[in-house]
């Protein structure tokens, strides 16, 4: 829990690294080559939602001649929050001490890992950020930079949240940080899954800390993005903060 930061943290243990696939065939073989490149001794599990464009088959191919590399098939399109929610899963049952949140389509670079994890050497959650002093997003439109920052900052005002960037998806958590906030009570999906999984390590009292980070806008394939995606996130970022406010208001636990 957070006690400023002075708490001793124990070694890092195992790294798992875990990548969510849709239709990324032309993604997935040089993303895998550069985590393996940027941290050998991490592994990599790749959560394909059976994806049409045959990316779960070439991931497949790749763990035949990787032991470091995993594949976890998945029935269908279920949202990026049921992927990491099945990885974080399939990790913690296998004992990785380290799970780490990482876009298929290049936009996370694997060579910035090694000091998110230096980071979580002092912290329970390391958030690869954009919005802090050395942190920049590149080749994206104003219109995707305002949206994202408008939601960053919704969030953060509302939620009462101190991190800057709360919607970013470069993530590197210990696994007794997962297992503290409640994970079997996320519903989420989404834009708003990684708000709602933030939101929670703070509540939780989790020594939460934002590395800069340089966010580079996909070159192939397309944005998951969507209305329904935004609208979900909107909807539900504004459930949480009434119900936050109403909780403090009334003497309540967070939830």
């Amino acid at each position: 829990m957070n006690d400023g930061g002075q708490r001793r943290y124990g070694p890092l243990g195992r790294i798992l690294v875990i990548i969510p696939t849709y239709n990324e065939a032309e993604n997935i073989t040089p993303i895998v080559s550069r985590v393996r490149a940027a941290v050998p001794d991490a592994d990599i599990l790749v959560a394909d939602d059976n994806s049409p464009d045959g990316t779960g088959k070439i991931a497949d191919e790749i763990a035949a001649g990787d032991s470091r590399v995993q594949v976890l098939h998945r029935k269908g399109k279920e949202g990026l929050g049921a992927a990491y929610l099945a990885g974080f899963r399939w990790g913690t049952e296998r004992g990785y001490g380290v799970l780490v949140e990482m876009d298929a389509d290049g936009s996370h670079q694997p060579e910035e890992l090694p000091r998110l994890l230096t980071a979580l050497k002092g912290a329970d959650l390391v958030l690869g950020s954009r919005w802090v002093p050395g942190g920049r997003v590149v080749n994206w439109p104003k219109s995707r930079e305002m949206i994202s920052r408008g939601g960053s900052t919704y969030s953060r005002l509302l939620l009462g949240l101190r991190t800057r960037d709360v919607t970013g998806g470069y993530r590197a958590f210990r696994a007794e940080t997962l297992d503290g906030i409640g994970l079997d009570q996320v519903a989420s999906q989404g834009y708003c899954f990684q708000v709602d999984l933030a939101r929670r390590a703070v509540e939780a009292g989790y020594h939460v800390v934002e590395v800069p980070i340089t966010f580079v806008d996909r070159e192939i394939g397309d944005s998951k993005m969507s209305r329904d995606i935004l609208v979900e996130a909107l909807w539900r970022v504004t459930s949480w903060g009434v119900t936050s406010r109403t909780n403090r208001v009334l003497g309540r636990k967070a939830l």
